[in-house]
């Protein structure tokens, strides 16, 4: 019976290793055009496609956040790997739950989605580069060894990810250049009036903790026009896949409509409830930064019923027009008092 059981168990990871070498991954660009490094000249949208060429289903996980399914590589003309995107590492080592739905390709059939570079790898450098991604069928893993023989040695985020049921699979490999990014004139922040004094709001150039100072003081008094003067909307939104998926296919005029609605679900802490929820106070303890980003940790204090929580939470400054504005944060449990 031992052996039986045995034997089944390989004959099954033998039929999956065949059926992932009948798998194809290609990628090309969504809209091909002139891409310009740095961060604020637009999306670098690239489209994965999975094919199944093989006699039988081919079966994956994907995951809702895609930096779990799916990764990119870009190295240089003289074979040097970019860094990872902050956003990345960010979301692949934070606390979380992933979810997922399991995924069936038939065979002559493919699936496909869009991604941005600038989720994956830092692309502020101008240059000639090349590009491949890598799909893991049975999920990103933070820790342990390189999923498959002869794949990429590492990830974007410089961690390989643990062995898996079912190997990684590549890409084909897609050049990219990047430009000089053109100077773009900065366009003024929407009027918003100071419900204390009457007076129109303007962003101040302030050092960072300034800036988080103003913003955490603005939410404990409740003032949200404060709030939301010194935090880059956009970049918030684009924090969590699905929403930014949905931002790039906008219109105009609909992402005005998701911002107003991000503003008021923020308002009513329907989303991102860890940067809405008011702190009893809190005290900034550690700040640095450089000529355009930064960082900013601060242990923060909630009251929620008997007893006291505490959270380190570290928040991600950027400089636009002269201004530091909060455009990323995560969150550490302290516990409680």
């Amino acid at each position: 019976m031992k052996r039986t059981a045995i034997a089944a168990i390989i004959y099954f990871a033998c039929l999956a290793i065949i059926g992932a070498g009948e798998v194809d991954i290609a990628i090309r660009y969504f809209d091909k055009r002139v891409y310009y490094a740095g961060t604020e000249t637009g999306p670098v949208l690239v489209q994965v496609t999975v094919s199944n060429r093989g006699a039988a289903p081919y079966r994956f996980k994907l995951a809702d956040e895609r930096a779990f399914s799916v990764d990119f590589e870009i190295r240089s003309m003289t074979n040097r790997i970019l860094e990872p995107a902050q956003i990345l590492i960010r979301k692949r080592t934070q606390d979380q739950h992933v979810f997922f739905r399991e995924v069936s390709v038939e065979p002559g059939e493919s699936l496909s989605f869009t991604e941005d570079l600038r989720d994956y790898v830092d692309l502020n450098g101008a240059g000639s580069f090349v590009v491949q991604a890598r799909l893991y069928p049975e999920l990103y893993r933070p820790y342990g060894s390189p999923s498959a023989p002869g794949s990429m040695p590492a990830s974007s985020s410089g961690v390989p990810p643990v062995a898996n049921a079912l190997p990684a699979v590549n890409s084909n490999r897609l050049p990219l250049t990047l430009r000089i990014a053109p100077i773009i004139e900065g366009t003024a922040p929407p009027a918003a009036l100071d419900v204390e004094t009457g007076a129109v709001l303007v962003r101040e150039n302030m050092p960072p903790d300034r800036v988080l100072e103003y913003l955490l003081t603005a939410r404990q008094k409740g003032q949200w026009e404060k709030f939301f003067l010194y935090l880059d909307l956009e970049s918030m939104i684009s924090r969590d896949g699905a929403r930014k998926r949905a931002w790039l296919t906008e219109s105009e005029e609909g992402r005005r409509r998701m911002l107003d609605r991000y503003r008021s679900d923020l308002r009513n802490a329907l989303v991102d409830g860890d940067i809405s929820t008011i702190p009893i106070e809190f005290v900034i303890e550690k700040t640095t930064y450089g000529a355009e980003q930064g960082t900013i940790i601060a242990i923060e204090k909630f009251r929620f019923g008997t007893y006291t929580e505490r959270k380190r939470y570290t928040y991600y400054v950027k400089r636009r027009d002269d201004v530091w504005m909060v455009y990323d944060y995560s969150v550490v449990n302290l516990g409680t008092e």
